[in-house]
Protein backbone atom coordinates (compact mmCIF):
# COMPACT_ATOMS: atom_id res chain seq x y z
CA UNK A 1 0.00 0.00 0.00
CA UNK A 2 1.49 3.09 -1.03
CA UNK A 3 0.42 6.60 0.86
CA UNK A 4 -1.25 9.11 -1.24
CA UNK A 5 -1.64 11.97 1.60
CA UNK A 6 0.46 14.45 -0.98
CA UNK A 7 1.53 15.13 -4.20
CA UNK A 8 3.55 18.17 -5.70
CA UNK A 9 3.71 19.83 -8.82
CA UNK A 10 6.42 20.20 -10.82
CA UNK A 11 7.24 21.50 -13.98
CA UNK A 12 9.13 19.40 -16.58
CA UNK A 13 10.79 21.69 -18.39
CA UNK A 14 12.29 22.92 -14.77
CA UNK A 15 15.04 20.45 -14.09
CA UNK A 16 16.98 22.26 -12.16
CA UNK A 17 14.10 22.16 -9.52
CA UNK A 18 13.62 18.13 -9.95
CA UNK A 19 15.99 17.28 -6.88
CA UNK A 20 14.49 19.70 -4.75
CA UNK A 21 11.12 18.60 -5.47
CA UNK A 22 12.13 14.92 -4.57
CA UNK A 23 13.64 16.07 -1.44
CA UNK A 24 10.34 18.20 -0.14
CA UNK A 25 9.06 15.31 1.67
CA UNK A 26 5.93 14.95 -1.17
CA UNK A 27 4.21 11.46 -1.13
CA UNK A 28 4.47 11.98 -4.90
CA UNK A 29 5.96 13.80 -7.53
CA UNK A 30 4.61 14.88 -10.61
CA UNK A 31 6.53 16.13 -13.45
CA UNK A 32 3.56 18.20 -15.46
CA UNK A 33 4.04 17.81 -19.06
CA UNK A 34 0.75 19.56 -19.75
CA UNK A 35 -0.31 23.09 -17.85
CA UNK A 36 2.90 23.83 -16.94
CA UNK A 37 5.01 23.57 -20.34
CA UNK A 38 4.36 25.89 -22.89
CA UNK A 39 4.48 23.97 -26.34
CA UNK A 40 7.82 25.40 -28.13
CA UNK A 41 9.36 23.61 -24.96
CA UNK A 42 7.60 19.92 -24.72
CA UNK A 43 9.38 18.15 -26.72
CA UNK A 44 12.75 18.91 -24.42
CA UNK A 45 10.45 18.61 -21.49
CA UNK A 46 9.26 15.33 -22.83
CA UNK A 47 12.67 13.85 -22.71
CA UNK A 48 13.28 14.99 -19.07
CA UNK A 49 10.04 13.37 -18.00
CA UNK A 50 11.19 10.17 -19.76
CA UNK A 51 14.54 9.87 -18.00
CA UNK A 52 12.65 10.71 -14.21
CA UNK A 53 10.87 7.29 -14.69
CA UNK A 54 13.89 5.62 -15.23
CA UNK A 55 14.85 6.25 -11.33
CA UNK A 56 12.91 4.79 -8.55
CA UNK A 57 14.43 6.61 -6.01
CA UNK A 58 12.70 8.45 -3.78
CA UNK A 59 9.19 9.21 -2.96
CA UNK A 60 6.77 7.99 -6.06
CA UNK A 61 7.52 9.53 -8.98
CA UNK A 62 4.34 10.44 -11.47
CA UNK A 63 4.16 12.25 -15.01
CA UNK A 64 1.20 14.03 -15.96
CA UNK A 65 1.25 13.58 -19.67
CA UNK A 66 -0.79 16.04 -22.42
CA UNK A 67 -4.40 14.53 -22.89
CA UNK A 68 -4.66 11.37 -24.22
CA UNK A 69 -6.80 12.76 -27.21
CA UNK A 70 -3.93 15.24 -28.78
CA UNK A 71 -1.14 14.46 -30.46
CA UNK A 72 1.31 15.81 -27.77
CA UNK A 73 -0.21 13.20 -25.51
CA UNK A 74 0.04 10.62 -27.85
CA UNK A 75 3.55 11.67 -28.22
CA UNK A 76 3.92 11.82 -24.61
CA UNK A 77 3.10 8.49 -23.24
CA UNK A 78 4.87 6.76 -26.54
CA UNK A 79 8.08 8.40 -25.41
CA UNK A 80 7.82 7.19 -21.72
CA UNK A 81 6.94 3.79 -22.99
CA UNK A 82 9.82 3.77 -24.91
CA UNK A 83 12.20 4.92 -22.53
CA UNK A 84 12.38 1.29 -20.25
CA UNK A 85 11.05 2.93 -17.81
CA UNK A 86 11.87 1.06 -14.21
CA UNK A 87 8.51 2.61 -12.52
CA UNK A 88 5.86 5.19 -11.45
CA UNK A 89 2.79 6.30 -12.94
CA UNK A 90 1.30 7.98 -16.10
CA UNK A 91 -0.92 10.40 -15.18
CA UNK A 92 -3.94 11.22 -17.29
CA UNK A 93 -5.27 14.89 -17.72
CA UNK A 94 -8.90 15.22 -18.45
CA UNK A 95 -10.28 12.03 -18.40
CA UNK A 96 -13.70 12.05 -19.73
CA UNK A 97 -14.22 8.30 -20.65
CA UNK A 98 -12.78 4.75 -19.50
CA UNK A 99 -11.72 4.20 -23.20
CA UNK A 100 -9.24 6.39 -22.22
CA UNK A 101 -7.73 3.74 -19.47
CA UNK A 102 -8.18 1.07 -21.27
CA UNK A 103 -5.99 2.30 -24.32
CA UNK A 104 -3.34 3.35 -21.98
CA UNK A 105 -3.62 -0.07 -20.04
CA UNK A 106 -3.12 -2.04 -23.09
CA UNK A 107 0.15 0.04 -24.26
CA UNK A 108 1.55 -0.57 -21.03
CA UNK A 109 1.03 -4.42 -21.35
CA UNK A 110 2.24 -4.50 -24.96
CA UNK A 111 5.66 -2.87 -23.81
CA UNK A 112 5.74 -4.67 -20.38
CA UNK A 113 6.25 -1.71 -18.73
CA UNK A 114 6.16 -1.67 -14.49
CA UNK A 115 4.09 1.76 -14.05
CA UNK A 116 0.84 2.46 -13.35
CA UNK A 117 -1.63 5.01 -14.01
CA UNK A 118 -3.46 7.93 -12.48
CA UNK A 119 -6.54 9.83 -13.84
CA UNK A 120 -7.19 13.71 -13.48
CA UNK A 121 -10.85 13.87 -13.59
CA UNK A 122 -11.96 17.76 -14.22
CA UNK A 123 -15.18 18.03 -16.74
CA UNK A 124 -18.41 17.27 -16.38
CA UNK A 125 -18.51 14.16 -18.72
CA UNK A 126 -15.60 12.87 -16.75
CA UNK A 127 -17.93 12.91 -13.57
CA UNK A 128 -20.19 11.54 -15.02
CA UNK A 129 -18.14 8.07 -16.25
CA UNK A 130 -16.23 7.85 -12.96
CA UNK A 131 -17.31 5.03 -11.70
CA UNK A 132 -16.46 3.57 -15.29
CA UNK A 133 -12.99 5.08 -15.31
CA UNK A 134 -11.93 4.41 -12.17
CA UNK A 135 -12.71 0.42 -13.00
CA UNK A 136 -11.22 0.37 -16.20
CA UNK A 137 -7.82 -0.96 -15.27
CA UNK A 138 -6.48 -2.66 -11.85
CA UNK A 139 -3.13 -0.43 -12.92
CA UNK A 140 -5.08 2.55 -11.52
CA UNK A 141 -3.31 3.68 -8.10
CA UNK A 142 -4.66 6.93 -7.64
CA UNK A 143 -7.75 9.46 -9.13
CA UNK A 144 -7.44 13.36 -8.51
CA UNK A 145 -10.51 15.65 -8.81
CA UNK A 146 -9.79 18.73 -11.02
CA UNK A 147 -11.63 21.84 -9.54
CA UNK A 148 -10.76 24.40 -11.57
CA UNK A 149 -11.80 23.20 -15.24
CA UNK A 150 -14.50 21.41 -13.61
CA UNK A 151 -16.28 25.00 -11.98
CA UNK A 152 -15.19 26.41 -15.82
CA UNK A 153 -17.53 24.09 -17.20
CA UNK A 154 -20.09 23.81 -14.38
CA UNK A 155 -19.86 27.61 -14.75
CA UNK A 156 -19.36 28.28 -11.15
CA UNK A 157 -16.55 30.04 -8.68
CA UNK A 158 -14.12 26.84 -7.55
CA UNK A 159 -15.04 27.29 -4.08
CA UNK A 160 -16.19 24.24 -1.59
CA UNK A 161 -20.18 24.50 -2.01
CA UNK A 162 -20.91 24.68 -5.70
CA UNK A 163 -18.54 21.23 -5.77
CA UNK A 164 -19.67 19.87 -3.46
CA UNK A 165 -21.46 17.25 -5.36
CA UNK A 166 -18.71 16.90 -7.84
CA UNK A 167 -16.35 15.88 -4.19
CA UNK A 168 -18.70 13.43 -2.63
CA UNK A 169 -19.40 11.89 -6.13
CA UNK A 170 -15.83 11.10 -7.21
CA UNK A 171 -14.66 10.05 -3.61
CA UNK A 172 -17.93 7.44 -3.71
CA UNK A 173 -16.63 6.30 -7.41
CA UNK A 174 -13.15 6.31 -6.01
CA UNK A 175 -13.74 4.24 -2.95
CA UNK A 176 -15.95 1.65 -4.78
CA UNK A 177 -13.15 1.09 -6.85
CA UNK A 178 -10.91 0.54 -4.25
CA UNK A 179 -8.52 3.57 -5.22
CA UNK A 180 -7.21 6.47 -3.08
CA UNK A 181 -8.19 10.04 -4.36
CA UNK A 182 -6.92 13.23 -3.95
CA UNK A 183 -8.19 16.84 -4.27
CA UNK A 184 -7.16 19.83 -6.37
CA UNK A 185 -4.11 21.90 -4.98
CA UNK A 186 -5.13 25.00 -3.18
CA UNK A 187 -5.20 27.89 -5.26
CA UNK A 188 -3.84 30.21 -2.23
CA UNK A 189 -0.72 28.40 -1.41
CA UNK A 190 1.02 31.25 0.41
CA UNK A 191 -1.89 31.41 2.94
CA UNK A 192 -1.54 28.09 5.57
CA UNK A 193 -4.90 28.77 7.08
CA UNK A 194 -6.37 28.28 3.60
CA UNK A 195 -4.43 25.29 2.78
CA UNK A 196 -4.91 23.54 6.30
CA UNK A 197 -8.84 24.39 6.00
CA UNK A 198 -9.09 22.83 2.65
CA UNK A 199 -7.02 19.92 3.63
CA UNK A 200 -9.40 19.15 6.42
CA UNK A 201 -12.33 19.34 4.75
CA UNK A 202 -11.41 17.24 1.84
CA UNK A 203 -10.08 14.29 4.35
CA UNK A 204 -14.18 14.69 5.54
CA UNK A 205 -15.13 13.80 2.98
CA UNK A 206 -13.29 10.87 2.19
CA UNK A 207 -10.20 12.23 0.38
CA UNK A 208 -6.54 10.33 0.74
CA UNK A 209 -4.61 13.30 0.07
CA UNK A 210 -4.44 16.80 -1.91
CA UNK A 211 -2.28 17.95 -4.14
CA UNK A 212 0.05 20.93 -3.75
CA UNK A 213 1.50 24.15 -5.91
CA UNK A 214 4.46 24.67 -3.36
CA UNK A 215 6.90 22.66 -1.20
CA UNK A 216 5.71 24.94 1.94
CA UNK A 217 1.70 23.35 2.16
CA UNK A 218 3.62 19.67 2.51
CA UNK A 219 4.01 19.27 6.09
CA UNK A 220 0.06 20.62 6.83
CA UNK A 221 -1.03 18.10 3.85
CA UNK A 222 0.85 15.16 5.28
CA UNK A 223 -0.07 15.95 8.77
CA UNK A 224 -3.57 16.35 8.05
CA UNK A 225 -3.96 13.10 5.87
CA UNK A 226 -1.98 11.16 8.68
CA UNK A 227 -3.72 8.99 11.23
CA UNK A 228 -3.21 10.19 14.89
CA UNK A 229 -1.68 8.41 17.62
CA UNK A 230 -5.11 6.77 18.72
CA UNK A 231 -5.77 5.54 15.04
CA UNK A 232 -2.71 4.11 15.13
CA UNK A 233 -2.63 1.75 18.09
CA UNK A 234 -6.43 0.89 17.46
CA UNK A 235 -5.65 -0.65 13.94
CA UNK A 236 -2.48 -2.02 15.74
CA UNK A 237 -4.32 -4.04 18.06
CA UNK A 238 -7.08 -4.95 15.35
CA UNK A 239 -5.08 -6.11 13.09
CA UNK A 240 -2.63 -8.07 15.64
CA UNK A 241 -5.63 -10.23 16.29
CA UNK A 242 -6.76 -10.69 12.60
CA UNK A 243 -3.53 -12.19 11.72
CA UNK A 244 -3.34 -14.21 15.25
CA UNK A 245 -6.69 -15.86 14.75
CA UNK A 246 -7.44 -19.13 12.83
CA UNK A 247 -10.74 -18.15 11.21
CA UNK A 248 -9.48 -14.90 9.26
CA UNK A 249 -11.95 -12.91 12.08
CA UNK A 250 -11.40 -10.25 14.35
CA UNK A 251 -13.23 -9.74 17.72
CA UNK A 252 -12.81 -6.67 19.92
CA UNK A 253 -14.73 -6.32 22.63
CA UNK A 254 -17.55 -8.87 21.66
CA UNK A 255 -17.72 -7.16 18.39
CA UNK A 256 -16.90 -8.69 14.98
CA UNK A 257 -14.59 -6.28 12.94
CA UNK A 258 -15.76 -7.09 9.03
CA UNK A 259 -12.85 -6.61 6.35
CA UNK A 260 -13.91 -3.83 4.78
CA UNK A 261 -12.67 -2.25 8.01
CA UNK A 262 -9.58 -4.17 8.42
CA UNK A 263 -8.78 -2.68 4.98
CA UNK A 264 -8.88 0.56 6.41
CA UNK A 265 -7.22 -0.26 9.28
CA UNK A 266 -4.35 -1.72 7.03
CA UNK A 267 -4.17 1.75 5.17
CA UNK A 268 -3.61 3.38 8.32
CA UNK A 269 -0.84 1.26 9.21
CA UNK A 270 0.55 2.21 6.25
CA UNK A 271 0.86 5.33 6.35
CA UNK A 272 1.82 5.22 10.15
CA UNK A 273 5.11 3.25 8.02
CA UNK A 274 5.04 6.18 5.50
CA UNK A 275 5.79 8.69 8.86
CA UNK A 276 8.48 6.47 10.03
CA UNK A 277 10.66 6.24 6.96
Amino acid sequence: MTPHRSLLFAPANRPDIHDKALASGADIVCLDLEDAVPPADKASARSTATSFLTDASGPHRVVRINGLRSADGLRDILALLDGNPTGGTVFLPKVATADEVRITDELITEATAPLKIGVLIESLEGLQNAIAILQASPRISFAMFGAVDYAAELGVEVAHEPLLHARTTLVHAAKLAGVDVLDVPCLAFRDDEAVASEALAARKLGFTGKAALHPSNLTILNTTFSPSGADIAYAEKVIALYTESPNGLAVLDGKLIEKPVIRSLLRILALRDAQIS
